[in-house]
Protein backbone atom coordinates (compact mmCIF):
# COMPACT_ATOMS: atom_id res chain seq x y z
CA UNK A 1 0.00 0.00 0.00
CA UNK A 2 1.11 3.39 -1.13
CA UNK A 3 1.12 5.99 1.59
CA UNK A 4 2.25 9.73 1.50
CA UNK A 5 3.22 11.11 4.49
CA UNK A 6 2.17 15.05 4.80
CA UNK A 7 3.13 15.57 7.92
CA UNK A 8 5.85 17.75 7.37
CA UNK A 9 4.02 19.79 4.91
CA UNK A 10 0.18 19.66 5.56
CA UNK A 11 0.81 19.28 8.92
CA UNK A 12 3.17 22.04 9.98
CA UNK A 13 1.37 24.45 8.03
CA UNK A 14 -1.22 25.75 10.38
CA UNK A 15 0.52 25.35 13.19
CA UNK A 16 1.32 28.40 15.07
CA UNK A 17 4.55 27.31 17.14
CA UNK A 18 7.71 27.90 15.14
CA UNK A 19 9.61 24.62 14.49
CA UNK A 20 13.10 25.18 13.50
CA UNK A 21 14.68 23.49 9.76
CA UNK A 22 16.80 21.40 12.06
CA UNK A 23 14.07 19.72 13.86
CA UNK A 24 12.11 19.76 10.69
CA UNK A 25 14.95 17.68 9.38
CA UNK A 26 14.91 15.11 12.86
CA UNK A 27 11.44 14.62 11.80
CA UNK A 28 11.85 13.85 8.29
CA UNK A 29 14.84 11.65 9.04
CA UNK A 30 12.60 10.03 11.85
CA UNK A 31 9.78 9.14 9.20
CA UNK A 32 12.30 7.45 7.07
CA UNK A 33 13.98 5.61 9.63
CA UNK A 34 10.22 4.48 10.66
CA UNK A 35 9.80 2.70 6.68
CA UNK A 36 7.82 5.75 5.02
CA UNK A 37 8.83 6.33 1.58
CA UNK A 38 7.31 8.95 -0.06
CA UNK A 39 6.71 12.29 1.90
CA UNK A 40 5.80 16.01 1.27
CA UNK A 41 8.62 17.10 2.47
CA UNK A 42 7.18 21.19 2.20
CA UNK A 43 5.81 23.98 0.32
CA UNK A 44 7.25 26.60 -1.85
CA UNK A 45 4.75 29.60 -0.83
CA UNK A 46 4.99 32.53 0.36
CA UNK A 47 6.47 32.98 3.65
CA UNK A 48 4.13 36.08 4.54
CA UNK A 49 1.11 33.35 3.71
CA UNK A 50 2.45 30.00 5.38
CA UNK A 51 5.57 31.64 7.65
CA UNK A 52 6.10 27.83 9.11
CA UNK A 53 7.24 27.00 5.74
CA UNK A 54 9.54 30.19 4.69
CA UNK A 55 12.60 27.40 5.09
CA UNK A 56 11.65 25.73 2.19
CA UNK A 57 14.89 26.78 0.00
CA UNK A 58 17.10 26.00 3.31
CA UNK A 59 15.13 22.39 3.53
CA UNK A 60 15.10 20.91 0.14
CA UNK A 61 19.18 20.15 -0.25
CA UNK A 62 19.38 18.89 3.64
CA UNK A 63 16.70 16.19 3.18
CA UNK A 64 18.13 12.56 4.11
CA UNK A 65 18.12 10.48 1.79
CA UNK A 66 15.61 7.18 0.98
CA UNK A 67 12.38 8.55 0.67
CA UNK A 68 11.16 9.77 -2.42
CA UNK A 69 10.02 13.93 -1.28
CA UNK A 70 7.72 16.57 -3.24
CA UNK A 71 6.56 19.43 -2.54
CA UNK A 72 3.92 21.97 -2.66
CA UNK A 73 3.91 24.69 -5.63
CA UNK A 74 1.48 27.47 -5.88
CA UNK A 75 2.75 29.65 -8.31
CA UNK A 76 5.47 30.64 -10.92
CA UNK A 77 7.39 32.17 -8.21
CA UNK A 78 7.46 28.93 -6.15
CA UNK A 79 8.31 26.87 -9.02
CA UNK A 80 11.12 28.69 -9.94
CA UNK A 81 12.14 28.39 -6.45
CA UNK A 82 11.25 24.98 -6.16
CA UNK A 83 13.30 23.92 -9.34
CA UNK A 84 16.53 25.83 -8.49
CA UNK A 85 16.93 24.10 -5.80
CA UNK A 86 16.58 20.83 -7.35
CA UNK A 87 13.17 19.73 -6.38
CA UNK A 88 11.58 16.82 -9.34
CA UNK A 89 8.49 15.91 -7.61
CA UNK A 90 5.93 18.52 -7.25
CA UNK A 91 2.91 19.14 -6.26
CA UNK A 92 -0.58 21.50 -7.31
CA UNK A 93 -3.49 21.98 -5.60
CA UNK A 94 -6.82 23.32 -6.59
CA UNK A 95 -10.51 22.36 -5.58
CA UNK A 96 -14.20 20.89 -6.93
CA UNK A 97 -15.20 24.92 -5.46
CA UNK A 98 -15.17 27.75 -7.20
CA UNK A 99 -15.78 29.66 -3.51
CA UNK A 100 -12.77 27.48 -1.97
CA UNK A 101 -10.36 28.43 -4.97
CA UNK A 102 -11.59 32.08 -4.40
CA UNK A 103 -10.51 32.27 -0.82
CA UNK A 104 -6.97 30.59 -1.32
CA UNK A 105 -5.77 31.39 -4.46
CA UNK A 106 -7.94 34.63 -5.46
CA UNK A 107 -9.04 32.22 -8.90
CA UNK A 108 -12.04 30.67 -9.69
CA UNK A 109 -11.15 26.73 -10.29
CA UNK A 110 -11.21 27.28 -14.42
CA UNK A 111 -8.33 30.02 -13.57
CA UNK A 112 -6.32 27.90 -11.42
CA UNK A 113 -6.24 25.23 -14.23
CA UNK A 114 -5.20 27.81 -16.72
CA UNK A 115 -2.06 29.39 -14.40
CA UNK A 116 -1.06 25.31 -13.57
CA UNK A 117 -0.65 25.10 -17.89
CA UNK A 118 1.34 27.92 -17.54
CA UNK A 119 3.07 26.43 -14.04
CA UNK A 120 3.62 22.97 -15.63
CA UNK A 121 5.02 24.04 -18.81
CA UNK A 122 8.35 25.44 -16.19
CA UNK A 123 9.44 22.11 -15.13
CA UNK A 124 12.20 20.49 -16.03
CA UNK A 125 11.94 17.02 -18.28
CA UNK A 126 11.38 14.01 -16.77
CA UNK A 127 9.61 15.14 -13.19
CA UNK A 128 6.23 14.24 -11.89
CA UNK A 129 3.40 15.76 -10.24
CA UNK A 130 0.57 15.44 -8.39
CA UNK A 131 -2.94 17.39 -8.41
CA UNK A 132 -4.65 17.40 -5.79
CA UNK A 133 -8.54 18.09 -5.95
CA UNK A 134 -9.64 19.81 -2.61
CA UNK A 135 -12.82 19.82 -0.95
CA UNK A 136 -13.69 16.75 -3.43
CA UNK A 137 -17.40 16.41 -1.28
CA UNK A 138 -18.12 19.88 0.28
CA UNK A 139 -17.12 23.18 0.36
CA UNK A 140 -16.59 25.06 3.65
CA UNK A 141 -18.35 28.12 1.82
CA UNK A 142 -20.87 26.45 -0.73
CA UNK A 143 -21.60 23.46 0.38
CA UNK A 144 -21.80 19.78 -0.87
CA UNK A 145 -20.24 19.60 -4.34
CA UNK A 146 -21.59 16.73 -6.68
CA UNK A 147 -19.29 14.02 -7.64
CA UNK A 148 -19.52 14.52 -11.19
CA UNK A 149 -17.80 17.92 -10.69
CA UNK A 150 -15.03 16.53 -8.55
CA UNK A 151 -14.69 14.17 -11.57
CA UNK A 152 -14.50 16.97 -14.24
CA UNK A 153 -11.37 18.55 -12.00
CA UNK A 154 -9.30 15.93 -12.02
CA UNK A 155 -10.24 14.64 -15.44
CA UNK A 156 -8.95 18.46 -16.47
CA UNK A 157 -5.50 18.06 -14.44
CA UNK A 158 -4.55 14.53 -15.99
CA UNK A 159 -4.88 16.79 -19.07
CA UNK A 160 -2.51 19.12 -18.13
CA UNK A 161 -0.19 16.41 -17.11
CA UNK A 162 -0.72 15.49 -13.92
CA UNK A 163 0.50 11.89 -13.20
CA UNK A 164 -1.81 11.19 -9.49
CA UNK A 165 -4.92 13.02 -8.19
CA UNK A 166 -5.38 13.16 -4.72
CA UNK A 167 -8.97 13.69 -3.77
CA UNK A 168 -9.36 15.90 -0.43
CA UNK A 169 -12.14 15.47 1.83
CA UNK A 170 -10.61 19.05 2.93
CA UNK A 171 -12.76 19.77 6.17
CA UNK A 172 -13.36 16.18 7.04
CA UNK A 173 -17.01 15.84 6.43
CA UNK A 174 -17.76 13.04 4.11
CA UNK A 175 -19.01 9.23 5.08
CA UNK A 176 -18.42 6.36 3.83
CA UNK A 177 -21.45 6.48 1.42
CA UNK A 178 -20.42 9.90 -0.38
CA UNK A 179 -16.82 8.41 -0.69
CA UNK A 180 -18.35 5.06 -2.26
CA UNK A 181 -20.04 7.42 -4.64
CA UNK A 182 -17.10 9.74 -5.65
CA UNK A 183 -15.26 6.10 -5.74
CA UNK A 184 -17.06 4.48 -8.13
CA UNK A 185 -17.24 6.96 -10.43
CA UNK A 186 -13.18 7.07 -10.07
CA UNK A 187 -13.69 3.56 -11.44
CA UNK A 188 -15.51 4.35 -13.98
CA UNK A 189 -13.53 7.65 -15.42
CA UNK A 190 -10.09 7.30 -14.34
CA UNK A 191 -9.46 3.79 -14.79
CA UNK A 192 -5.82 4.11 -15.61
CA UNK A 193 -4.56 6.91 -13.72
CA UNK A 194 -2.56 6.53 -10.06
CA UNK A 195 -5.23 7.37 -7.11
CA UNK A 196 -4.85 8.89 -3.59
CA UNK A 197 -7.58 9.81 -1.09
CA UNK A 198 -6.58 12.39 1.47
CA UNK A 199 -9.22 12.32 4.37
CA UNK A 200 -9.13 14.51 7.69
CA UNK A 201 -10.53 12.92 10.95
CA UNK A 202 -12.38 15.84 11.47
CA UNK A 203 -15.86 14.05 12.33
CA UNK A 204 -14.38 10.70 13.28
CA UNK A 205 -14.70 9.31 9.90
CA UNK A 206 -11.24 9.22 7.87
CA UNK A 207 -11.09 5.08 8.84
CA UNK A 208 -14.47 4.25 7.93
CA UNK A 209 -13.49 5.95 4.78
CA UNK A 210 -10.27 4.55 3.86
CA UNK A 211 -12.22 1.43 3.16
CA UNK A 212 -14.81 2.50 1.58
CA UNK A 213 -12.43 3.96 -0.89
CA UNK A 214 -11.15 0.48 -0.63
CA UNK A 215 -13.95 -1.39 -1.86
CA UNK A 216 -14.06 0.44 -4.99
CA UNK A 217 -10.79 1.82 -5.95
CA UNK A 218 -8.52 -1.04 -4.41
CA UNK A 219 -4.89 0.21 -5.96
CA UNK A 220 -5.58 3.30 -4.68
CA UNK A 221 -3.07 4.75 -1.87
CA UNK A 222 -3.44 7.31 0.83
CA UNK A 223 -2.03 10.67 2.27
CA UNK A 224 -2.20 10.65 5.91
CA UNK A 225 -0.10 12.45 8.62
CA UNK A 226 2.04 11.52 11.55
CA UNK A 227 0.13 12.18 14.33
CA UNK A 228 -2.43 13.37 12.87
CA UNK A 229 -1.28 16.88 12.43
CA UNK A 230 -2.30 19.09 10.58
CA UNK A 231 -5.46 21.40 8.98
CA UNK A 232 -5.96 23.84 6.15
CA UNK A 233 -5.46 27.77 7.05
CA UNK A 234 -8.54 28.63 4.60
CA UNK A 235 -10.71 26.01 5.34
CA UNK A 236 -12.60 27.18 8.66
CA UNK A 237 -13.27 23.83 10.85
CA UNK A 238 -10.58 21.47 8.79
CA UNK A 239 -9.18 19.38 11.86
CA UNK A 240 -6.38 17.55 11.57
CA UNK A 241 -5.56 14.66 8.62
CA UNK A 242 -5.86 11.09 9.37
CA UNK A 243 -2.89 9.79 11.75
CA UNK A 244 -0.64 8.11 9.41
CA UNK A 245 -0.35 5.55 12.98
CA UNK A 246 -4.10 4.64 12.78
CA UNK A 247 -3.80 4.20 9.06
CA UNK A 248 -0.74 1.89 9.06
CA UNK A 249 -2.59 -0.10 11.90
CA UNK A 250 -5.61 -0.46 10.56
CA UNK A 251 -4.10 -1.45 7.32
CA UNK A 252 -1.99 -3.99 8.56
CA UNK A 253 -4.66 -5.43 10.87
CA UNK A 254 -6.50 -6.10 7.67
CA UNK A 255 -3.43 -8.02 6.01
CA UNK A 256 -2.70 -5.25 3.69
CA UNK A 257 0.89 -4.13 4.42
CA UNK A 258 2.02 -0.96 4.44
CA UNK A 259 6.30 -1.69 5.46
CA UNK A 260 6.32 0.97 7.78
CA UNK A 261 7.55 0.23 11.49
CA UNK A 262 4.69 1.73 13.94
CA UNK A 263 6.68 2.01 17.02
CA UNK A 264 9.18 4.07 15.16
CA UNK A 265 6.56 5.86 13.52
CA UNK A 266 4.82 6.94 16.96
CA UNK A 267 8.09 7.59 18.41
CA UNK A 268 8.66 10.02 15.50
CA UNK A 269 5.42 11.76 15.65
CA UNK A 270 6.09 11.68 19.55
CA UNK A 271 8.82 14.13 19.08
CA UNK A 272 7.45 16.76 16.87
CA UNK A 273 4.29 17.01 19.03
CA UNK A 274 6.42 17.45 21.99
CA UNK A 275 7.86 20.27 19.95
CA UNK A 276 4.49 21.46 19.34
CA UNK A 277 3.30 21.61 23.13
CA UNK A 278 0.78 19.12 21.95
CA UNK A 279 0.25 15.81 23.45
CA UNK A 280 -0.83 12.63 21.42
CA UNK A 281 -4.35 12.07 20.12
CA UNK A 282 -3.70 9.22 17.82
CA UNK A 283 -5.33 6.05 18.98
CA UNK A 284 -3.00 3.81 17.44
CA UNK A 285 0.06 6.03 18.14
CA UNK A 286 -1.25 5.83 22.08
CA UNK A 287 -1.51 2.35 21.89
CA UNK A 288 2.27 1.84 20.78
CA UNK A 289 3.40 4.24 23.08
CA UNK A 290 2.24 2.97 25.86
CA UNK A 291 3.50 -0.65 24.39
CA UNK A 292 6.78 0.30 24.51
CA UNK A 293 6.87 2.14 27.88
Amino acid sequence: MRIVEVGPRDGLQNESVPISTAVKLEFIAALAHAGIQEIEATSFVSPKWIPQLADAAELWPQLPAGPKYSALVPNVRGMLRAVEVGVTRFAIFTAASDAFTQKNINMTVEESLVAFRELLAMRPPNTWVRGYVSTAFQCPYAGKVQPERTIEVAQALIELGCDEISFGDTIGVAGPSEVKRLAKLVAKELPSTEVFWHFHDTNGTALANVFAALDETPNAGFDASAGGLGGCPYAPGAAGNLATEDLVYALEREGIATGIDLAQLSLASASILSALGRAPSSKAQLAALSAAR
